[in-house]
């Protein structure tokens, strides 16, 4: 295996994480020898950028940006592209372009199974991602003779504190300090002031749904039913606008509780649970409620807002879920699992294909063997320690990730290489 050099590389960033970790990862390929340089398309992604020199503004259009960015890439050479979510569409189109160009495509997005991992594929992640059509029988030939002791799933989401204080700076930036990106548009359905009064509006309701969330969960292991959880994820996710049949959470609420009312035997009861980053741009607590009384059922389901998965997911019958990371902490469980959009978890060994309602009256259970193998695969592939917004799980994930970026292949070809290399004659790559 060669050394990981950036010599005669050109990287270009596009928009990247909340934060600062797409420039301290620049500044790494520097040291390995490669150029970098950073298109930004708001205020919020110049500030995260502390080197100048290197940095063009995109202020076009939206409809300029293809042939903009085609250009770009002839001018500056560039051999790599580098973002974070590819569904947006400033990314999608340049995708698109670096595909058709024969330029390297290094995609990042929040860690398939979280926390404390990111993910790292090349060419497309989620619904995108080579996984998807991936068999286990494929993951199990390349973990032959790779025998690691696997993590365990922790039980919260780290550096939640700094995500919300990078994305609350970055999008303070979009608001007051845009000027020079007059034709801006966010790539959310509604607009970043429309977005930030939905969080600060959250925000001041902080306490009053820590309450209601402590008495919600008080009550449901207080009463000790059997119950079945269902994950809520945020409506403007690219998992579910790109990656599923639903396009908001009302309709996977409504569709879940019939679900339920149907199948479900009558002494059980199900616990519907929103996303830690809710905006509330959805009434779902009342949503849950009313469609509850519809099917008759009112005093058999119970919403609870954000708040730790784990203490829920212990005790849990199923779980139900869209496509959410979550669902493979299900799976570690060897809960019954079913995922209505497509995600790279669903695979038949340990994904429930079973009507909802018949899901839910006798759960089909998943391969506790099978998920084992696929998630010791992730490891040694897409999944990196370490993470986004805090200092120091920022610091782990680039020693971890910058030779994955650096190296000739992605990380699913490179364990093939490795397989077929004999193990003595592997140097360490520094």
């Amino acid at each position: 295996m060669g050394k990981a050099s950036g010599a005669g590389r050109v990287f270009l960033f596009l928009q990247g994480p909340h934060g600062p970790f797409f420039y301290q990862l620049s500044r790494v390929l520097c040291a390995a020898g490669a150029r970098v340089l950073k298109i930004g398309f708001n205020q919020g992604d110049r500030a995260f950028w502390r080197d100048g020199e290197t940095y063009q503004p995109f202020t076009g259009r939206q409809e300029d940006w293809p042939a903009t960015f085609t250009d770009i890439l002839a001018r500056t050479g560039a051999t790599d592209i580098v973002l974070y979510g590819d569904t947006r569409f400033v990314h999608a189109e340049a995708v698109k372009a670096a595909r058709k160009a024969g330029i390297e495509v290094h995609c990042f997005e929040e860690g398939y199974i979280r926390p404390y991992w990111v993910t790292y594929e090349r060419g497309g992640v989620n619904g995108y991602s080579r996984l998807v059509e991936m068999s286990i029988a494929e993951m199990r030939a390349e973990l032959v003779d790779r025998d690691i002791e696997l993590p365990d799933a922790p039980a919260r989401w780290g550096d939640m504190r700094q995500h919300a204080f990078y994305g609350a700076l970055y999008h303070g930036h979009i608001l007051f300090r845009n000027r020079a990106y007059p034709n801006y548009q966010t790539h959310r359905d509604i607009s970043v002031l429309q977005e930030f009064r939905l969080h600060f509006r959250r925000l001041l309701a902080i306490p009053l749904h820590a309450m209601q969330r402590r008495a919600a969960q008080l009550r449901i292991r207080r009463d000790g039913y059997v119950y079945h959880l269902a994950l809520l994820q945020l409506s403007h996710d690219s998992s579910i606008q790109h990656h599923s049949p639903i396009r908001s959470m009302p309709e996977f609420i409504r569709m879940v509780i019939a679900g339920f009312a149907e199948g479900a035997p009558i002494h059980h009861h199900l616990v519907i649970k929103a996303h830690p980053l809710e905006d509330g741009r959805f009434p779902l607590r009342r949503i849950v409620a009313d469609v509850a009384r519809e099917h008759g059922i009112e005093a058999r389901v119970h919403f609870v807002r954000g708040g730790k998965l784990a203490g829920l997911m212990n005790f849990a019958r199923t779980v139900t879920t869209v496509n959410s990371t979550a669902g493979q902490q299900a799976l570690w469980r060897g809960l019954p699992l079913k995922a209505i959009g497509n995600s790279v978890y669903r695979k038949p060994e340990f994904v429930s294909e079973q009507p909802l309602d018949e899901f839910f009256a006798e759960p089909w259970r998943p391969d506790a063997r099978a998920y084992r193998d696929y998630r010791h695969y992730l490891l040694e592939t897409s999944q990196v320690m370490g993470g986004f917004y805090s200092t120091r799980s920022r610091r782990r994930l680039i020693r971890g990730v910058v030779d994955r970026l650096l190296a000739e292949q992605d990380p699913y070809d490179s364990l093939k290489r490795e397989n077929a290399t004999p193990r003595q004659q592997l140097r360490v790559v520094k």
